[in-house]
């Protein structure tokens, strides 16, 4: 039991990222610990042979930085399925068109709301930048599918159009759909991209079919020798990517990255061990609940593993 002592962290200039997680292994330090074991589990999951990656995150972070590392994740094809909200599809657009600002959490949101400006935590998004763009953007591809004799796309589907038609380098969506790389959005319509497709639906015969995504993340599950996943936050997106690994016995690989509580029995702050009695994660998978900021966490795991992963 008294085998390994705490030391501490020692610095040089030009440390790495990685340099600093590694030295967290011995600090410890309560979260830093599990950062570090994060990033190992990370590292083993993309380097397994035959395992299938799962991200599953919550559109609010797109409104950040963060929104960087799902991006590069995906452009480096570290993951091989997104499952995410329609927050992401609407922060993600708009972001490649249009600036979100800093704010503050606490600010006279009566009067922001006077001048046309939302409030996402301490992000401001003015209606320019957020409503008005994804509408027009929305509308323009909708017509263009019609045009084209498209009447009826999956989610997945939609999602690879809006990032081939509607977006740039700079989005997640884009470099998903370069790189072949599904988005899945199981709700959809609880957004500004899932509100546009239902308003075009009214004047045309147009239809979203998310049976057609579970059929394929039916043959995704189904197919893989193993599964891991980097599921960040809580909601539809981190049930569904768990959801659905329980048809191949559970999770072989899986990170949290959470602020939300498990004592009011939500699905949000449910920890990996509650999982593992659902059989959604494997008993014997490498597992990790990191409490924390995700967009804090997020970039300093991703830097690290990065330099880990190109010394390989």
């Amino acid at each position: 039991m008294l085998k390994d002592t705490v030391k501490d962290y020692e610095f040089s200039e030009n440390m790495t990222a990685n340099e600093l997680v590694n030295q967290m292994k011995e600090a410890w330090g309560f979260t830093a610990g599990k950062v570090a074991v994060g990033v190992d589990i990370m590292a083993r999951m993309i380097r397994a042979t035959g395992c299938v990656k799962f991200l599953s995150f919550t559109g609010n972070l797109v409104a950040t930085g963060a929104r960087g590392v799902f991006k590069e994740l995906a452009k480096r094809k570290l993951v091989d399925v997104i499952i995410t909200t329609c927050g992401t599809l609407d922060h993600d657009m708009a972001r490649c068109w249009r600036n979100y600002y800093k704010g503050s959490f606490v600010m006279n949101d009566a009067k922001l709301h006077e001048l046309g400006i939302n409030r996402l935590g301490n992000v401001l998004v003015p209606n320019d930048s957020y409503g008005t763009i994804i509408e027009k953007k929305m509308q323009l591809l909708l017509e263009s599918l019609w045009k084209e004799g498209i009447r009826e796309v999956s989610a997945s589907q939609l999602c690879r159009e809006i990032g081939l038609r509607c977006c740039n380098e700079t989005s997640i969506l884009y470099w998903a759909a370069k790189n072949g790389i599904p988005v899945y959005v199981p709700g959809i319509t609880d957004g500004a991209v899932g509100y546009q497709t239902w308003l075009f639906s009214q004047d045309h015969d147009f239809r979203l079919n998310l049976l057609k995504d579970e059929g394929e993340l039916n043959d995704i599950i189904f197919t893989a020798k193993k599964t891991g996943a980097l599921i960040v936050g809580g909601g539809i997106s981190k049930h569904h990517t768990i959801w659905w690994n329980q048809f191949k016995d559970g999770l072989d690989y899986v990170v949290y990255v959470s602020t939300a509580d498990e004592w009011d029995g939500s699905l949000s702050g449910a920890r990996p061990r509650e999982a593992v009695s659902w059989g959604k994660i494997s008993a014997q998978a490498k597992r990790v609940m990191i409490e924390g900021d995700a967009s804090l966490i997020l970039p300093l795991m991703a830097s690290a593993l990065l330099t880990r992963l190109s010394r390989a």
